[in-house]
This record gives C-alpha cells, sequence and structure tokens, in this order.
C-alpha cells in the first residue's frame, strides 16, 4: 500500500481505515485485538472508532463505548503507530447532553473517550452526525477549546454535506475554529448520494473517508439471485443493516461482477478499487470481521479498474443528477 495524505493534515494514513463498529459483537474482544494487531502488522496505520459503536448490539440511545475500550486495549503498546480517529455527537443514553454537539457534550465525551482508549490525545476527532440544535460556531469553538488543550491534533466531518463543509471552513477562515481536514460519508457504487461533492473536498483539500464501500457486504458477490443469505454474512446476522434484494438489484450486482470478472478480480476488491479511484479519496473505512477481509482489502489497492469500465458504471449505478452550471453553461 502506498500511503495517502488526509486532506492538508499532512498526516498520511493507509489507503485501507481499520472499522471497529463490529468489535464487541460479533467480534469479541480478544478477537478484535488480534484482528487489530494483525492489520497493523499488514500496514494499516489509521484505526476508526466511535464513542457509540458496541457492534451489533446497539440501539439508539444505549450507553456505547465499547468499542473504544477494546480500541484502547489493542493499541496500549502500539499507540504511536497508529492515526486513531474516533467521533462525537451519537447518543449515548437518555440524558439531555448526552448527545449532540454542544460546548458541554463535546467537553465530556471527549474526556470519556480519552480514558477509554487510553490516550491523552486524539489524531482525528469526528463530529459524527449534524447537531441541528446546536449552532455550528458553538461546535467549532468547542473544538478549538480541545486543540488548544493538545487533546486532539485534527478535527473532521461525518455525514455532513458538502454545503456544511463549506460552512465550516468558512468559520475556520473567520479564527471561529480549526480547519475540517476529512469527511466520511456513505460512499459506493450503489450509493453515490455524495457523488458531486467529492470533487469539491478534493480542491478544497477535504480528505474522504468513505464508509459501507461495499454496501453492507452487497457489493462481496456472496448474495446471489434465488438464494438464501450465507450464514454468517450480515444479511444473515443483521438483516436490518442490509437493503432488501430484489431483481433491480440483483441486475445490478451481477452487471458488475461481470466487470470484475473482466479483469480477473474478486467483485469486493473491484469495489473498493473503483471507490478508492474517486475524486478526494484518502482512505477506506472497512468494518471487518476476519484478517482475510482485511488482507482483501489491502489487495485492492493494486487493482487497476480499466478507463472504460467507469462509464459502465455509471449507466448500471448511476451519480445522482445535477443541476446544470448557470454560469458555465455546463452540467
Amino acid at each position: 500500500m502506498q500511503n495517502r495524505l488526509l486532506g492538508t493534515s499532512g498526516l498520511l494514513v493507509s489507503p485501507i481505515c481499520l472499522g471497529t463498529m463490529t468489535y464487541g459483537t460479533p467480534v469479541d474482544e480478544a478477537d478484535a485485538i488480534r484482528l487489530t494487531h494483525e492489520a497493523m502488522d499488514l500496514g494499516i496505520n489509521f484505526v476508526d472508532t466511535a464513542n457509540s459503536y458496541e457492534g451489533y448490539d446497539r440501539v439508539l440511545g444505549s450507553p456505547g463505548g465499547l468499542a473504544e475500550v477494546i480500541v484502547g486495549k489493542a493499541l496500549k503498546d502500539r499507540r504511536d503507530r497508529a492515526i486513531l480517529a474516533t467521533k462525537v455527537a451519537a447518543p449515548l443514553g437518555p440524558g439531555q447532553q448526552d448527545r449532540g454537539l454542544s460546548a458541554i457534550t463535546i467537553a465530556r465525551h471527549l474526556d470519556d473517550s480519552l480514558s477509554r482508549l487510553q490516550t491523552d490525545h486524539i489524531d482525528l476527532y469526528i463530529i459524527h452526525w449534524p447537531d441541528k440544535c446546536t449552532p455550528l460556531d458553538v461546535t467549532l469553538r468547542a473544538m478549538d477549546i480541545a486543540v488548544r488543550q493538545g487533546k486532539v491534533r485534527y478535527f473532521g466531518a461525518s455525514n455532513h454535506s458538502a454545503a456544511q463543509l463549506c460552512e465550516m471552513l468558512c468559520l475556520a477562515d473567520k479564527n471561529v475554529g480549526p480547519r475540517v481536514i476529512s469527511s466520511q460519508i456513505p460512499y459506493s457504487m450503489l450509493l453515490r448520494h455524495f457523488h458531486h461533492d467529492l470533487q469539491w473536498c478534493a480542491q478544497k483539500g477535504i480528505g474522504v473517508t468513505p464508509y459501507q464501500s461495499i454496501q453492507g457486504g452487497l457489493l462481496t458477490g456472496k448474495y446471489k439471485r434465488g438464494q438464501a443469505p450465507p450464514a454468517g454474512s450480515r444479511a444473515d446476522e443483521k438483516p436490518q443493516w442490509v437493503w432488501e434484494r430484489d431483481d433491480q438489484t440483483y441486475d445490478t450486482l451481477e452487471t458488475i461482477e461481470k466487470l470484475a470478472d473482466e479483469i480477473g478480480v474478486p467483485m469486493v476488491q473491484y469495489a473498493w478499487a473503483w471507490t478508492l479511484a474517486q475524486p478526494g479519496m484518502s482512505s477506506l473505512v472497512v468494518g471487518t470481521k476476519r484478517i482475510e477481509q482485511v488482507k482483501d482489502a489491502i489487495a485492492a489497492c493494486d487493482v487497476t479498474i480499466p478507463a472504460d469500465h467507469f462509464d459502465q458504471i455509471d449507466q448500471c449505478c448511476p451519480p445522482p443528477w445535477k443541476q446544470m452550471d448557470p454560469i458555465h453553461g455546463s452540467s
């Protein structure tokens, strides 16, 4: 793997980021620690978690923190080898200050995350979701305090549009808070809602770190028309986290699989390679249960998608409609 810059931070991160949403259930603590160590030994230096992650047992408002505890144990003796990201904003418990992006919530949850992760700083602190109840300048000022205290090195966003990121950049230009350096969005061949934000992020120096790049396993090739989900797959273990599969979905998946077969690579590697080839990509957040999945993701970094395949993917998985530019007269 050849490391990539994470936005304008100067940080060099592996193009595959180890996602930890499965830590706790179905990946228990011992297996998760072993998986983390093996992934780092293969060259992955970027680890992503969140204060709300606790595996498949997660429900809205549950206390969270489990994945951070496990990651903290895994990195205890190799913290200097990892670029560590965690997130804040998701509801943790019933309290009014246990969710969102107010100054009180950020300060409290940041200290909790530092304790669970057994570290004195977070390399990349990410606001997990937009908070419609808290003005963005309040959130950025709280982040600025965390950076000045040395508890946070860099600031990122997740599930925010280009318009929201633009507002963050404008506030940073006014010295309201730190500059946003990364954008973590759901993005895959099958889910391209943020597609037209990618080029803008590339132009503004915001590194894109997408999740769901194989769409909950749909782009692995494991789901076949007319067959039950294989044992151990996400659709088998957590069906509500995977799209319903109708004939149109299978038509699309079969088209993608044929394109992967043309260049002789597994469908899952093809999907990851296609995503890495999109504008602005710094690192793919890959949630795994086995080291073999990590190895597949790493192998995808060496896959080259033929130029004509991009047009074919656009035909079977069209990006969203883009409004005509009234200034330049082009779409």
